[in-house]
């Protein structure tokens, strides 16, 4: 049976701070740190927090999860998953959805790996807060992963069953590093009618795919340039200690040439 929509935090549902908990990096050795700032009489949770990438040499993440390993959500019977955003910082952030969680590990108290489900997304900077951007996520565009890794054949996510979701920030690899604000109005599960569907063209947010196609509205496009402003200032010095590294190697090699001895 499908309904029209279903709010999970936010909306009709008031945000409640003990409803999330962080899952930093720190775990790893790490030094990111993500907050949750919300209170039962805000209509806005602020998703924020700062993303080291230098303790781990570019690797980083920092995430919110839903608490209590006994709750379930059955959410199934809807299309997807949708995000009221009223303030963004053009960043992009992944939504984490799994169905299964296990025991912690005996040995070290840690929280044993299932698989995720995930889906990257990049919102407008048009967000406000008396005009939210929603960003609708499609189950069937969730990605499955374990232990970072994609695995491709993963069954889909048991919808009646879900046991966690959470918010990430994380580097993409050196892409992106330090403070991070994303404020959320609702989390609501939704059926979509036929007249609300759009392809990305008319799409009013940017998602990680249509980064990669380049279909993308205007604002979007501003999204896209600063993206690759920051990955360009992110390699410019790299490639310079690169430079500098072989400069010093082929030192070293007419050196070593130098000093070997002279054959008769």
């Amino acid at each position: 049976m499908a309904h029209d929509k279903l709010y999970l935090f936010g909306g009709k549902e008031a945000w409640n701070p003990a409803d999330w908990t962080a899952s930093d990096d720190r775990v790893r050795g790490g030094k990111s740190q993500s907050y949750v700032e919300c209170s039962s009489s805000d209509s806005v949770a602020r998703f924020h927090g700062t993303l080291d990438i230098k303790t781990l040499g570019g690797a980083g993440f920092a995430s919110q999860r839903t608490t209590g390993e006994d709750r379930v959500w059955n959410i199934d019977g809807y299309d997807g998953i949708q995000f009221e955003i009223t303030k963004s910082d053009a960043k992009k952030y992944t939504f984490n959805l799994k169905d299964t969680l296990l025991e912690k590990n005996p040995e070290n108290g840690r929280e044993q790996a299932t698989i995720s489900y995930e889906y990257d997304f990049t919102a407008s900077t048009q967000a406000a807060e008396d005009k939210p951007v929603s960003v609708f996520i499609p189950w069937k565009d969730l990605k499955a992963t374990y232990r970072g890794k994609e695995k491709k054949d993963a069954p889909p996510p048991n919808l009646k069953n879900v046991k966690r979701l959470s918010i990430m920030m994380r580097s993409f690899f050196g892409d992106q590093e330090g403070p991070f604000s994303l404020s959320i109005r609702s989390i609501s599960t939704v059926t979509q009618k036929k007249d609300e569907k759009q392809d990305a063209s008319t799409s009013p947010y940017a998602t990680s795919g249509d980064l990669e196609k380049g279909t993308l509205p205007t604002d979007a496009q501003n999204i896209q340039a600063a993206n690759q402003q920051r990955s360009g200032s992110f390699l410019a010095p790299r490639m310079a200690r690169l430079a500098r590294a072989f400069h010093v190697a082929a030192a070293i090699m007419l050196f070593v040439w130098l000093l070997k001895p002279m054959s008769s």
